[in-house]
């Protein structure tokens, strides 16, 4: 098992233990959906809620090093914790209280990613959605890989253009579903 899956691992039974609800997001979960591809870093959504995110925040900082002297204060401001576990590798924890990430908690998947090892991913129009909506170069790469992988014509593109229209707009950047419509249309290929 590499240091990647160990970490996840690791991530995931921390969670477990105390009955927190998550899913992998990220370079990870991309490596299955997806393409595979180099990620140094552990990606997971945690649902906090609004209100309250100190007590998971200072949790997990008894835990693990953080990755920023000011961590705690810009994780409570920003929605993001970043941490280093043991080996030196990244956590990111995005701090979940939006509907579409509870949405996105309730729907992840256990997959086995090594033989008798069982992560929490998210679903693959999760993925997409959150890819599409952070609107980077390399999300983009992501989302089509990940369309390409599974196939247009086999995911929920309903429900993606559902959720990702009301994050869209709130971002107030509507070419995001314009973008993500010509890559499904691109690679939209009949079923044999």
């Amino acid at each position: 098992m590499n240091e990647l899956i160990a970490l996840a691992v690791e991530i995931q039974s921390f969670c477990v233990e105390r009955g927190w609800k998550f899913c992998f997001i990220g370079g990870l979960v991309v490596q299955h959906w997806g393409e595979p591809r180099t990620t140094k870093d552990v990606d997971l959504t945690l649902l906090t809620g609004f209100g309250g995110e100190e007590k998971y925040v200072d949790e997990w900082l008894r835990h693990y090093e953080p990755r920023r002297p000011d961590a705690r204060g810009f994780a409570l401001t920003n929605r993001v914790l970043v941490l280093r576990g043991k080996s030196g590798l990244g956590i990111d924890i995005a701090l979940g209280a939006l509907p579409f990430e509870e949405g996105a908690i309730a729907r992840a998947i256990d997959l086995e990613v090594y033989p008798g090892v069982c992560l929490r991913f998210c679903s693959p129009e999760d993925l997409i959605i959150m890819k599409a909506f952070a609107n980077r170069d390399l999300d983009w790469q992501d989302v089509r890989m990940t369309i390409i992988r599974q196939g247009a014509n086999t995911l929920d593109w309903k429900y993606i253009r559902n959720q990702l229209g009301a994050l869209v707009m709130l971002k107030e950047e509507p070419e995001i579903l314009t973008r993500l419509d010509k890559l499904r249309e691109k690679h939209n290929r009949p079923v044999e």
